[in-house]
């Protein structure tokens, strides 16, 4: 057997890239594999330029969202991740938190990009906000990727360089616009890709590794944009703990199993009543424990047809 790296995939169609640096089709052996980009496997030859995959190397760590249903790999083995995120139009700041709190439970460093800064006034109406994720100890990377592209390069590459990295953000950010200022080449790499992959007119829902060019080295994996993102993987003692915030307070509640909502004695609810914890990732963080109970209970307890 070979050693490969997963360097592409759209659903079960895979592209690895061996140490040599051939890049060839993968399938995996049965149907519920789970088989990431970033992943070091063992593969053997299929023939005509196509392989399978016998298995898959320990993960240092794995991104991945999930909601009630499935669980979708992203990446594997990753240095950091940088979520894009843009003032206009507005970015969710749910969706970010989610993010977030899935890196922060894989124990993997993530920064903000801050991308379209150009839009000054819009710029301005979120300083607010990003001053708060920067008390947090979140790294907020501010660029331009269509108005400043060497700007923008200029800023990312020193955070960039040596690291494998994931980009992700939410549809609209301009993560595609970025991703094309940092390798002047993906477009026709992006094509090349997608036609080894057979996913022809799929080539932006795909997630592929690209290398970055310059001395510096490093390589990007760019996913596709999202608009949901679920963390039903987590459990209610891991979103805790990737709350930076909550850390100065666990075990300070009343009750040991304090869901940090409505219970007497709470010390994170009353941290966010008087400001030293923020109060709109207070907020955001109940919501999203109501509604992963609200949804586990509709589990348990389906309707009747």
């Amino acid at each position: 057997m070979t050693s490969a790296t997963v360097v592409a995939g759209f659903g079960r169609h895979l592209l690895v890239s061996t140490d040599a640096g051939e890049q060839m089709a993968a399938v995996t052996r049965g149907r519920n594999a789970r088989v990431a980009v970033g992943d070091r496997v063992r593969i053997t030859a299929l023939g005509a330029g196509q392989v399978v995959i016998e298995s898959v190397d320990t993960r240092r760590n794995e991104f991945k969202r999930s909601d009630a249903a499935r669980s979708k790999m992203i990446a594997a083995n990753l240095d950091q991740a940088g979520v894009v995120i843009a003032p206009q139009p507005p970015f969710s700041e749910e969706l970010l938190l989610r993010v977030l709190i899935a890196a922060g439970a894989e124990g993997i460093p993530i920064a903000l990009v801050l991308n379209k800064c150009d839009l000054t006034q819009a710029r301005a109406a979120i300083e607010t906000r990003m001053q708060a994720y920067r008390r947090l100890g979140y790294r907020v990377i501010e660029c331009a990727a269509r108005a400043d592209p060497e700007g923008t390069r200029a800023a990312l590459q020193p955070w960039l360089a040596g690291q494998r990295t994931l980009l992700l953000g939410e549809s609209g950010m301009g993560k595609s616009t970025l991703i094309n200022c940092l390798v002047p080449e993906a477009g026709l790499r992006t094509r090349e890709i997608s036609e080894a992959l057979g996913s022809g007119r799929h080539t932006t829902t795909f997630t592929r590794m690209f290398e970055l060019p310059g001395a510096g080295g490093g390589v990007i994996i760019d996913s596709p944009g999202f608009q949901s993102f679920g963390l039903e993987h987590l459990s209610v003692s891991q979103r805790v703990h990737a709350m930076p915030e909550f850390a100065p307070l666990l075990g300070k509640c009343r009750f040991h199993n304090c869901t940090h909502r409505e219970e007497p004695g709470c010390a994170i609810r009353a941290a966010s009543q008087d400001g030293t914890v923020d109060p709109i990732r207070y907020r955001l963080f109940v919501r999203l424990t109501d509604q992963s109970q609200s949804q586990s209970l509709a589990r348990a307890n389906p309707r009747r047809a």
